[in-house]
């Protein structure tokens, strides 16, 4: 058991360092000089180690690993952008030989470079690679993502249905996007505790600046509003040191309001040396003993946000702050009626029940789609029809009766179990389209179909599958999304 799975066992507050590795001996200096350290005010520290931030060339989080001075028990993470079923695969060896057994796994944001309309960039979808390890290797320890800083209810409600299908494809604890807004922490406390076997949260925290302040705002998924911009740039006028202390002042207040809200530990970013850790012990010490209760800490926590002649400090975008359980848009006419249209057309034609549909899978399971031409034209066809009106890519293993009907490959990132941590305001994060994951959401609360949204585990596309018909393995009972993943693959 390592360090960081024996404290959540033991509901010890723990503290992750986060590194984003570089090719950088200074780098490697500085976080072994804080691991050394081995505790934040007395809880056990330890680390994870970030997959693909900036660059698919990045460093990967094993070489990291094994670039390390001395061993430490690290949390890898795995990025699925620009991935497939077997690259997972192969890691999961490499990791057995390093003694590691832990990891969090995630989409991954938007891949540099990548624009829809152009080279599709295929993303293992995180509750897919969380299914694959689990069955591959059922003893390890496991962790997933989850984003409750969203203020719409489409994509709120969204990441919460995700959030419950990765409970079911076995996630061991969840890793918060960085955010900080108290009442959605709050918030994610809550729902998770109303889970039948509710599971470790730990929550991603930053010391906010100015200088980081601006770079977030192009970090899909955290939110920076304009009352927090005109803060941080209010307390940078004043003088850097005078800025610092305020940061380091909040994120202290941030690390005691999450222990007393039940948070089992912290994701520290952006502490990058020793004395940058010291600075925010001391503070965390100064405040301790004043602050026992959430409402002894409340106070402390809105007067770090305020500045003489400023507003108030609001976390929410302007015009719109959804909180969990608050629930009033619904599908359009236009949504009902193509969902109604396609269910019952998909009824009639690939139920396996109705005449029509026994015909249908007798012609398409006729040897000559077999052959090679045969097949071409069959992919052709089913193409040429679905296309146009679902925006099919011919992924092979077709989802839609548990999508829906809104085909996954009109996601940027084809993701099929739901939306990525990325959208802002139910705008997808490549920002050219609204989330097909918030039109799925209003669709399923409207015609009463929401368990399909957090019950239907949809496993990977298989590399092998995409631009074939469909159509003959679903008659042959090989494609519902419903059923059991396809068998695993040996790496090549």
């Amino acid at each position: 058991m390592t360090l960081l799975q024996k404290a959540l066992c033991d509901k010890t507050f723990v503290c992750i360092m986060e590194f984003v590795p570089k090719p950088s001996a200074q780098r490697f200096s500085a976080v072994a000089a804080l691991m050394a350290r081995s505790q934040l005010c007395g809880w056990p520290l330890t680390l994870a180690i970030a997959d693909r931030v900036g660059s698919p060339l990045d460093m990967s989080p094993l070489d990291a690993f094994h670039s390390l001075e001395r061993p430490v028990p690290a949390l890898l993470h795995f990025s699925g952008k620009d991935r497939e079923r077997r690259d997972l695969l192969a890691q999961l060896p490499r990791m057995d030989a390093a003694g590691v057994d832990q990891l969090l796994l995630l989409s991954g944001d938007r891949l540099p470079g990548h624009r829809p309309g152009e080279r599709p960039v295929r993303y293992l979808e995180s509750v897919a690679a969380l299914q694959i390890v689990r069955q591959a290797r059922p003893h390890w320890w496991l962790a997933a993502a989850l984003n409750p800083f969203k203020y719409r209810e489409e994509e709120g409600g969204a990441q919460y249905f995700k959030a419950e299908k990765k409970l079911a494809a076995g996630a061991d604890c969840f890793m918060l996007q960085l955010g900080f807004d108290a009442q959605k922490h709050l918030e994610a406390m809550a729902w998770m505790k109303r889970q039948p076997n509710p599971k470790p949260l730990i929550a991603c925290i930053l010391a906010l600046t100015q200088g980081r302040a601006r770079m977030l705002e192009h970090v899909a998924g955290v939110v920076v509003t304009p009352s927090m911009r005109a803060l941080v740039d209010a307390e940078a006028a004043v003088s850097k040191n005078y800025a610092r202390e305020r940061s380091v002042n909040r994120l202290a207040l941030q690390v005691i309001g999450l222990r007393l809200m039940g948070y089992a530990g912290i994701n520290l970013s952006g502490i990058h040396d020793l004395e940058q850790l010291l600075a925010l012990e001391q503070a965390i010490s100064t405040w301790q003993p004043q602050l026992q209760s959430l409402e002894q800490w409340a106070p402390a926590w809105e007067a770090s946000w305020r500045m003489p002649g400023l507003p108030a400090v609001t976390f929410n975008p302007p015009d719109a702050n959804w909180r969990l359980g608050e629930s009033s848009v619904s599908a359009s006419p236009q949504e009902q009626a193509r969902y109604r249209l396609l269910h019952g057309f998909h009824s009639l034609l690939f139920s396996r029940t109705t005449w029509a549909s026994r015909a249908f899978g007798w012609a398409v399971r006729r040897p000559v789609w077999s052959t090679a031409t045969g097949a071409r034209w069959l992919h052709r066809l089913e193409r040429g029809l679905k296309r146009p009106v679902l925006g099919c890519d011919t992924c092979g293993n077709c989802r839609l009766e548990d999508t829906l009907y809104i085909c996954p490959e009109t996601c940027p990132k084809g993701l099929a179990n739901g939306p990525c941590g990325g959208t802002s305001l139910n705008r997808c994060e490549f920002g050219d389209r609204e989330c097909i994951h918030g039109i799925k959401y209003r669709t399923a609360k409207t015609v009463g179909q929401t368990a399909v949204l957090t019950e239907r585990l949809i496993p990977c596309v298989e590399a092998g599958s995409r631009h074939r018909s469909s159509w003959p393995r679903w008659f042959d009972g090989a494609s519902s999304a419903a059923q059991a993943p396809l068998p695993d693959k040996k790496p090549e």
